[in-house]
């Protein structure tokens, strides 16, 4: 009985915390999205800001993703679900409630996730390509990634019951606490190898594209942020797969499985942190320093070296995307 007291306080701890680094990472989002529309709305006016700015949609379609992740992480706390949302919703049963945390399941490893790391990969491979493709080949490459992830969750999440049988390890999605009838969410087997499948494919591509941007790069400054942007996605994707096939070892009442799930949240956290900093915000405000360089009007001599300048801080910047 006094474990219990203390399980609460942690659990608690936990939820606020999540809660404080859910905002975090949406005021970062949104100053990630100032900057793209600035840059978006600066360059209509500024030609040579133009070339700089193809890339937005792309941007933009990563943010996004990550804005979206971290509401629906608010689906994951009982706190908020119970404060928040089942006070509109009275009718509801707690079997229809568990819809809930199917749901952030599904869009958490199916959607969400897999979406902005897939848009991350895209900015890293375009990076090295002499011509840029249009954002709409971005949200294609992004779906076709996917949308398997996506098929596979929604079917063993939602149709678990009408495929094989599965022991309930695999597929139980939420528990009612004995404490005080609240419903918590867990992440069920099956959707942790799903991800972890999706995830080793994904460690391999990623590999692939930050070595061949290094080859490329010559600038310190930028292999560094390279280094560091692959160091997040490298380290922090693994320990959030070997997380979330760890956390089925306990119940969703229990503090390790709280604290598992922290970790699960976290590992995320920092890769879309990282992403943000390093593939929106940094690009855009390179990109605008370098628009600030660009005079005006010059001679013909001085403006073609000034376009060759342009080009080659250009360049820079794609690789920092």
């Amino acid at each position: 009985m006094s474990d219990i007291p203390f399980t609460s306080f942690f659990n608690s701890l936990l939820d606020s915390s999540t809660l404080c680094c859910i905002s975090g990472i949406l005021l970062l989002s949104l100053i990630s999205l100032a900057f793209v529309f600035h840059l978006r709305l600066k360059s209509r006016s500024a030609h040579h800001l133009q070339r700089f700015n193809s890339l937005w949609t792309v941007r933009f379609l990563l943010v996004s993703f990550i804005t979206l992740w971290a509401f629906n992480e608010l689906l994951r706390l009982s706190f908020f679900r119970r404060k928040y949302l089942f006070p509109f919703m009275p009718s509801l049963t707690l079997t229809r409630q568990a819809c809930f945390c199917k749901i952030h399941i599904v869009f958490s490893l199916g959607v969400f996730e897999p979406g902005f790391l897939v848009t991350q990969l895209f900015l890293v491979n375009v990076s090295i390509q002499k011509k840029i493709p249009h954002g709409s080949w971005a949200i294609v490459f992004v779906l076709a990634n996917c949308f398997p992830v996506l098929f596979l969750q929604v079917l063993l999440i939602f149709f678990s019951r009408l495929q094989l049988p599965l022991p309930e390890i695999f597929l139980r999605t939420s528990v009612v606490s004995k404490r005080d009838e609240v419903l918590l969410c867990e992440y069920p087997l099956v959707s942790s190898i799903i991800f972890g499948a999706f995830g080793i494919w994904y460690l391999m591509g990623f590999s692939l594209s930050c070595f061949k941007v290094v080859n490329v790069v010559i600038n310190k400054g930028l292999r560094i942020r390279i280094f560091a942007l692959a160091f997040a996605v490298l380290i922090m994707l693994p320990l959030k797969i070997l997380f979330l096939c760890l956390s089925i070892l306990w119940e969703p009442e229990e503090t390790l499985y709280a604290a598992f799930a922290f970790l699960v949240f976290g590992t995320t956290l920092v890769i879309a942190a990282v992403g943000e900093g390093i593939l929106v915000i940094k690009p855009v405000v390179d990109s605008l320093a370098a628009g600030e360089d660009a005079p005006l009007a010059c001679p013909p001599c001085e403006q073609m070296v000034s376009e060759e300048r342009q080009r080659q801080i250009l360049d820079e910047a794609r690789v920092r995307v």
